[in-house]
């Protein structure tokens, strides 16, 4: 199988308006999740098709997320500081159900805890925090849909940065491409990665993360 993203025109995007979706890409049992990072730690993530390196912390939370818009609002168009190079890697999708799985939500209002105090305990001590952040247009506009990002830590972003990728893709000079269509307010030639509503295949987890 050759790792590569699939394209289709921003204008066939046919994504539900409202709720609480994770909008993802998928090839066979992989799943794509995207990443922002600077030169030097893509560099090595390219080449070795893993994390690692001088540069990569693994004493802190690093964010994934499996929808490319979302990854572009967070990014700037792979224009801020730090988060010049986009990555998008792949992992078995039986990898990601298990990080939603062991995930707590950040906001304890949604989490489904009945306790507070139980909820920041495992908040502080849990591998994986999720987040549904209002989803974005091109233009950076918040939207009413939500999107999923998931923040790794400890031994859980071990096991994903250096033990789960299936593969890792540079998709930089893509993303700037793509980006001039944004600021010339051309959307009909904007081209996107294919991505449809993905559900982990156990209910109970997506009873817990709030899959609308």
């Amino acid at each position: 199988m050759k790792f590569t993203l699939k394209f289709e025109p921003y204008n066939n995007l046919n994504y539900p308006s409202t709720g609480n979706h994770i909008m993802a890409q998928t090839q066979g049992d992989d799943i794509i999740v995207y990443q922002a990072y600077r030169k030097s730690i893509a560099d090595f993530a390219v080449e070795h098709q893993k994390f690692g390196g001088v540069d990569f912390g693994f004493n802190r939370m690093s964010w994934i997320k499996p929808n490319f818009l979302w990854m572009m609002f967070r990014s700037g168009w792979a224009t801020k500081e730090g988060q010049e190079r986009i990555l998008a890697i792949w992992i078995k999708q039986s990898f990601l159900d298990m990080i939603l799985e062991e995930s707590v939500m950040s906001s304890f209002e949604k989490s489904g805890y009945k306790e507070k105090d139980r909820w920041k305990e495992d908040l502080a001590s849990k591998e994986v925090r999720l987040q549904w952040d209002p989803d974005h247009d091109p233009y950076g506009t918040p939207i009413e849909r939500r999107a999923l990002q998931l923040g790794l830590k400890g031994s859980m972003l071990r096991k994903y940065a250096t033990e789960n990728i299936v593969a890792i893709q540079d998709i930089t000079d893509f993303s700037i491409e793509q980006y001039k269509h944004v600021q010339n307010k051309t959307l009909d030639s904007l081209l996107v990665p294919i991505e449809r509503i993905y559900k982990p295949s156990d209910p109970s987890i997506i009873n817990k993360i709030g899959i609308d």
